[in-house]
């Protein structure tokens, strides 16, 4: 099939009114949910998830990545106006942004973060559009040896959302993996962890274990200190950016969405080192460098598009290899799942409809997030008033009926309020989540592919060293680990001076 023959397919999928609305409403919850201080674009995924199960394929996932590409721009209006980042991808924004909030220029620094967001968007897409296609077709070539190899690699990224403590992010990808084995042996068929309850032998339910893990902590934390997000949102101002701005900018815009692009199609990264590095290159490089800091427009242009320029490229390794780039794509894959497809190089091969469907949705998604985020800018004062005796309740019916309407299994809201508590025990402890989750994921995969690989071979583990692409994974696990030891080696040098 040509290129032009997918393309026309893709636009039998996206050319409806469904499809549009689809996408719209999911930027405009994104955004919400992103600029909701306690809220984030984790949890907005996460929520949004459920209502996906009864949509068509195309427009569920369509609605999941608005949210996703919503939220992280959605992140910079309270980073800017209250300084508290609405995600973590935000939290660089606030260096420059707030000090031109103060200054009475929020309205610039907002009307900039949108110009730097939807470019990066643009770029990311591209890049993923370019990218994904090859990348797939390399994949075809690999078997479970090569798949386990690539998995193993992906793990050793958690160190990439482990947060300040390694130990910690191990002990939650442990923890993630030894849940993974709950239920039905996957080869000989025999029960694992059960403990005779047959509700566990399917394993754990995958949204009861998101929602959990990710939604319920934000409730029982909200409760825990209701007053604990609000702040005072400043006006915005006289000022708006000009053309003159974006020019002065363009530079370091487009450096960041290629830094954003690179480290998102990394599993593992995230869009908050990539939001800070490419501060810290616009910085290194700006000649006004001595304003960084104090209210810089550069500054907020680069962050923005150090962390918006992830959004398109973490689907690379999601939609090329069945990898989540980062913890919203891991849950993405939810969705992905629950109407039978499996992401990945036969997903190129089987689903090319669905692919590149996707494809001219995210360029769509582009242009709708530049005028609800117009708006959003404005309307955030409305947002951020909500109160959270509203909100909670809200929050925890819409996870309830997340959960229960999977299955239409009680048992799985039971599964929902545990992890919701093992969440929060873990926040308290400040142990990171993403791990968990990640693991959760690729657990399965990971002991799939070993155990083919072990009946392929009669039990001789050289086949887990069978050609160039099992070596070349290998050399990356070990070159990763050797890094990672370094850099807690560095960390604990730097803690006792």
């Amino acid at each position: 099939m040509s290129i032009y023959d997918s393309i026309l397919l893709g636009l039998s999928l996206v050319a409806n009114i469904e499809a549009f609305l689809s996408l719209f409403i999911g930027i405009i919850v994104g955004v919400i949910g992103g600029a909701i201080p306690g809220l984030s674009a984790t949890m907005a995924v996460a929520l949004a998830l459920p209502f996906t199960f009864a949509m068509a394929p195309i427009n569920g996932i369509l609605l999941l990545l608005g949210v996703y590409k919503g939220g992280i721009f959605g992140g910079s209006i309270p980073a800017i106006l209250i300084k508290t980042p609405g995600t973590p991808a935000s939290s660089a924004t606030i260096l420059d942004g707030y000090p031109m909030a103060e200054k009475g220029e929020a309205g610039r620094a907002l009307g900039m973060a949108l110009w730097a967001s939807c470019t990066a968007d643009v770029v990311s897409n591209l890049a993923l559009i370019i990218f994904a296609g090859w990348l797939a077709s390399f994949a075809l070539n690999f078997g479970p040896p090569e798949f386990f190899a690539l998995i193993l690699f992906s793990l050793t990224i958690i160190a990439g959302v482990s947060g300040d403590s390694l130990l910690r992010g191990a002990l939650s990808a442990i923890a993630g993996l030894l849940l993974a084995t709950v239920g039905l042996d996957l080869v000989y068929g025999t029960n694992r962890f059960t403990f005779g309850d047959p509700n566990l032998m399917g394993g754990l339910n995958f949204i009861a274990v998101l929602i959990g893990l990710f939604a319920m902590p934000e409730v029982i934390a909200m409760a825990w200190d209701p007053t604990g997000h609000l702040g005072k949102a400043r006006s915005l101002g006289k000022a708006w950016v000009t053309f003159a701005d974006y020019k002065r900018c363009f530079k370091s815009i487009i450096r960041g969405s290629l830094i954003g692009v690179f480290l998102g199609s990394i599993p593992g990264i995230g869009a908050a080192p990539s939001a800070f590095l490419s501060y810290s290159e616009a910085r290194r490089t700006s000649k006004n460098k001595a304003n960084f800091g104090k209210g810089e427009i550069e500054g907020v242009a680069a962050a923005e598009a150090g962390n918006n320029g992830v959004a398109g490229a973490t689907l690379i390794p999601l939609l090329a290899l069945g990898v989540p780039g980062d913890v919203i794509t891991a849950i993405i894959i939810g969705a992905f799942m629950i109407h039978g497809l499996q992401p990945g190089p036969m997903m190129f091969v089987l689903n090319v409809d669905i692919i590149y469907g996707l494809f001219m949705g995210l360029i769509i998604s582009s242009v709708l997030l530049f005028f609800v985020g117009s708006v959003a800018i404005r309307g955030f004062r409305f947002v951020a008033d909500i109160p959270k005796r509203i909100l909670m309740p809200a929050v925890l019916i819409l996870c309830i009926y997340g959960v229960f309407a999977v299955n239409n299994n009680i048992f799985d809201v039971g599964v929902m309020f545990a992890m919701g508590w093992l969440g929060y025990a873990m926040l308290r402890a400040r142990i990171p989540a993403a791990p968990f989750l990640i693991a959760f994921i690729l657990g399965p995969l990971l002991e799939d592919n070993f155990r083919q690989s072990t009946l392929m071979s009669g039990g001789d583990f050289t086949i887990f060293l069978r050609g160039p692409i099992t070596w070349f994974f290998w050399a990356l696990t070990i070159v990763t680990c050797i890094a990672i030891v370094r850099g807690a080696g560095r960390a604990r040098k730097a803690q006792k001076m």
